[in-house]
């Protein structure tokens, strides 16, 4: 699928881990000079997630988690820590649900 990152366009592509050998060290990666997001699929095995039992949310999370590396590099962030920071993609990641849930009901004010 496409997506718009900052009026950039993002193609997030769902793999089997063993068709992309970048997929060997992590479940997922953004590519910002193709502008690029793959996942593992999770599919054939649990790769580097370990136990979970619910993959599904699993994958959910780590492709937020891409889409947050392409919003920071979008927004000229890449080239400092913010862009890399992996303990605050990852947090941003998790977070996020429980944050748009809140951000939706101040919309309502």
């Amino acid at each position: 699928m496409k997506i718009s990152i900052l009026g950039t366009e993002y193609e997030i592509d769902l793999v089997k881990n063993h068709n992309d050998k970048a997929l060997d060290n992590s479940d997922g990666y953004c590519d910002s000079s193709v502008k690029q997001i793959v996942v593992d699929d999770m599919s054939e095995s649990v790769g580097h997630v370990g136990v979970k039992k619910d993959l599904n949310q699993y994958r959910k999370k780590v492709v937020r988690h891409e889409v947050i590396h392409a919003f920071l590099y979008e927004s000229g962030l890449a080239e400092n820590s913010w862009g890399e920071n992996e303990e605050i993609v990852d947090w941003i990641a998790v977070q996020f649900p429980k944050m748009l849930a809140a951000f939706r009901e101040v919309d309502a004010l």
